[in-house]
């Protein structure tokens, strides 16, 4: 087989999952190189997720790249990817999952664990995230949100900066990048309370749909388990046709039980559900029929 080009975003996340991806690949007898591409999530960084235009903000141009055959693999966030691949691409496996919690970074001067969520009365809370807002607010009504763009990297350094009391971000991109935090307090949010977007934590592998030679290879890699759970989140996602800006948590566990918190409006807080998807095959149908009727 040819050399397999990736395409990835510049940020050093995108990397790190790129040549994850790239390792894994040479493990199985493959060439790679990766292609670095800039995307326009990547250049507007003056505003937050819910006041850009359309989806797609951090793979449109990588999808692009696809199709016009300047490169074979992208490597996503799946969490970033649409619901519904382009025409004439699909994805073709995803990957194992990081642990899907977040994290709140707090400034040492603003703990408090006499408060809820650790932090002092009042806080300046950094995100961008409509689903994160909506539910830092239904678990303290005297947050202030202050939005917070740029990569992981970034995001910390302002709040070292002193610009936030504290911040959201994945564990994921913390514990991928392998981040030195001990100048800050650390709470990991359980995944089951504080409820990540779909798919958060796995990697979408995304190809031209003509592909049959490259499906193969990238079927040894696909973790079906995996597929299997995010294929809930990411199915309710499809039906309410919402991107990464639709204020909805939704996480399906290792024993297939899948916790919900959406909100229509964030400003209006979030409402917690959970559901049983063992032998229900209507699982999604009877989300979306409660989420409707908020």
């Amino acid at each position: 087989m040819k050399k397999i080009i990736i395409g990835s975003r510049g940020s050093d996340l995108a990397l790190w999952q790129a040549n994850f991806v790239k390792d894994e690949l040479q493990k199985l007898g493959q060439e790679v190189e990766i292609k670095v591409i800039s995307t326009q999530g990547d250049r507007i960084q003056h505003l937050s997720f819910d006041k850009m235009e359309g989806k797609g903000f951090f793979t449109k141009e990588i999808e692009a790249a696809l199709l016009d055959k300047t490169i074979d693999l992208a490597v996503h966030s799946h969490k970033d990817l649409e619901t519904t691949s382009p025409e004439g691409l699909q994805i073709a496996a995803v990957s194992y999952r990081e642990d899907p919690s977040e994290l709140l970074l707090i400034r040492n001067e603003s703990v408090d664990n006499n408060e809820e969520l650790g932090i002092k009365k009042n806080p300046i809370i950094g995100t961008s995230s409509a689903r994160r807002k909506s539910q830092l607010i239904t678990f303290r009504d005297d947050i202030e949100i202050k939005d917070l763009r740029g990569n992981v990297g970034t995001r910390i350094n302002k709040l070292r900066e002193g610009q936030y009391d504290a911040i959201v971000l994945a564990m994921a991109g913390v514990k991928r990048l392998d981040l030195d935090l001990s100048d800050l307090t650390i709470s990991t949010l359980d995944p089951t309370m504080f409820i990540p977007c779909p798919a958060q934590g796995v990697l979408g592998l995304q190809i031209r749909a003509e592909d049959t030679e490259l499906a193969k290879v990238l079927e040894e890699m696909n973790d079906k388990e995996v597929e299997k759970r995010i294929g809930i989140e990411r199915g309710v996602l499809r039906k309410l046709d919402g991107g990464c800006q639709l204020p909805l948590g939704i996480y399906c566990d290792e024993e297939m039980t899948v916790h919900v918190a959406f909100a229509k409006e964030w400003e209006n807080g979030a409402e917690f559900n959970t559901y049983s998807a063992v032998d229900n095959p209507e699982i999604i149908t009877e989300i979306l029929k409660d989420l409707q009727a908020q």
